[in-house]
């Protein structure tokens, strides 16, 4: 009776799993009208010799197939937002607002990063077709990551996330790629077992694996175990979010990597740990905000210190991210419904800001140039007013000053921190508070070293003339950056979104 019951929940559970399902057979087709419209002959990326045709009609066909799809995912998650919600599959998925609210982040991310892809193509990002289904695949582990609440699925849905971006890291046929792919992985599975060991030791204290179960039990034993448990167990969030001390593998992966899967991995992964990262700490009892704002403390001191210092974009950005890591940290430290709220503010919102510095940044480097250097940008504000000025913008907002949702982002976290240390008066969170502030002032002068370049430096004599942007080019760059303005006026649009979670 009871393999009955188990039956007829796992068929139930299935109404809450479309989206799911829906990604599966859209990894399958694009698999397989990859093997029937690919030539016979590899013929390179952008096309030559005689089957140019059926490569560029392969790759149209790929690309509309992968946009269409994440497309239509989207739009049964926006339809899942009324349905019933509840635990699918016995209690080891949970579907929620949060769930929901979140796929649609990393599902926004994906449906960007493809577009830009398929729009700038330069010949340093020789990505091969194959990296479309691994990135489907790899929404569909951030999927499970958002549902998750047993440590076993979470461990899972982390793997197959880990396995999909080290595979997209070392895509390009080059010797960096491979580098940076491997770094990647040994990196991923050192943080893999330590998080293993802390899931066991978890399962030790708890008996169960379910975050949902009562955690009383976790009082009766010593803090320093729960601490230790605890820490190993968010060993592997600490490595998706990029933050202190799992962050070595980003500069080197970042600047392997083409820049559309950099700009994909800058912000969806990070979005789907940041959730399990809230729901596990919510279930453990310990405290563990003090170590977690030292943490923050070092990631966001490293992360801007190091970018000071670099001359390869993607490297900055890549460093940038450890310190937005550390401030994305701040609204989880507070530990409260503000906090919490901020941080998923956030997070949204750093969709829009990053993935437009990607594609700026590879829209304004001049396709000959094998890396895309600081100095490639300079007099390019002239040349190309529009995206000079978008890229300012996104600069101004990556700083966190006004008038952009970067400014709100960083207002609302810090206000939530500064709430939690009047509530508990914690002094490392005043620590992290004037810390903080300091580095976004310490940040000021990397990130606007890019728009002093493009209006305030002549271009290189040596420099061979851009190609001229096409229109979905200057359009996608267009939707991209006018939210990161627009949500600075009208904010209320998304948190009204996120308060109803």
């Amino acid at each position: 009776m009871q393999l009955i019951d188990q039956l007829n929940d796992s068929i139930r559970s299935l109404a809450g799993f479309w989206p799911e399902l829906a990604l599966i057979a859209a990894i399958v087709l694009v698999v397989l009208t990859d093997l029937v419209f690919s030539p016979p002959a590899k013929t390179g990326y952008l096309g030559s010799g005689p089957n140019a045709a059926a490569v560029t009609k392969n790759r149209v066909i790929q690309y509309s197939l992968s946009v269409m799809s994440v497309v239509g995912v989207g739009l049964l998650l926006l339809d899942q937002w009324t349905l019933e919600k509840g635990f699918l599959f016995n209690t080891v998925l949970l579907l929620d607002n949060q769930a929901v609210f979140y796929k649609l982040v990393v599902t926004l991310a994906a449906f960007f990063a493809i577009l830009h892809a398929w729009l700038v193509r330069r010949p340093q990002d020789t990505l091969p077709l194959d990296w479309l289904p691994i990135l489907l695949a790899l929404l569909l582990g951030l999927y499970l990551m958002t549902m998750s609440v047993n440590l076993l699925t979470i461990y899972l849905s982390i793997e197959l996330v880990s396995i999909s971006s080290y595979l997209l890291t070392a895509l390009s046929a080059d010797r960096k790629a491979s580098e940076g792919g491997l770094k990647y992985l040994l990196f991923g599975a050192i943080s893999s077992a330590i998080m293993l060991y802390g899931m066991s030791l978890l399962y030790g204290l708890l008996g169960t694996l379910s975050l949902t179960d009562s955690l009383n039990e976790l009082t009766r034993n010593d803090s320093l175990v729960i601490y230790i448990a605890g820490f190993l167990t968010l060993a592997g969030l600490f490595f998706k979010l990029s933050l202190v001390p799992f962050h070595v593998w980003t500069p080197d992966a970042y600047e392997a990597a083409p820049t559309p899967i950099v700009a994909f991995f800058s912000v969806a992964p990070k979005a789907a740990a940041l959730l399990v990262l809230m729901r596990i700490l919510t279930a453990l009892p310990a405290n563990f905000q003090t170590p977690l704002a030292v943490i923050s403390i070092a990631s966001i001191t490293l992360g801007n210190l190091s970018a000071l210092w670099q001359t390869n974009a993607k490297r900055m950005l890549a460093y940038s991210s450890i310190a937005h890591a550390g401030f994305l940290l701040v609204g989880v430290i507070a530990f409260n419904e503000t906090g919490f709220e901020a941080a998923t503010f956030y997070v949204a919102t750093y969709v829009f800001i990053n993935m437009a510095a990607f594609l700026l940044t590879d829209l304004l480097a001049r396709q000959e140039n094998k890396e895309l250097t600081m100095q490639d940008f300079s007099g390019l504000g002239n040349q190309q007013p529009l995206l000079g000025a978008a890229l300012t913008v996104v600069m101004i907002a990556l700083t966190g000053l006004p008038p952009t949702v970067g400014f709100t982002a960083k207002f609302l976290a810090f206000s939530s921190l500064l709430e939690a240390h009047q509530a508990n008066g914690n002094p490392w969170l005043l620590a992290l508070f004037g810390i903080g502030l300091l580095n976004a002032v310490v940040s000021l002068f990397y990130y606007l070293r890019i728009p002093f370049l493009l209006y305030f430096r002549p271009a290189p004599a040596t420099a061979l003339p851009d190609k001229k942007l096409n229109r979905p080019q200057l359009i996608l760059a267009t939707v991209l950056t006018v939210p990161v303005l627009f949500l600075f006026f009208q904010p209320n649009w998304v948190l009204r979104w996120i308060q109803g979670l």
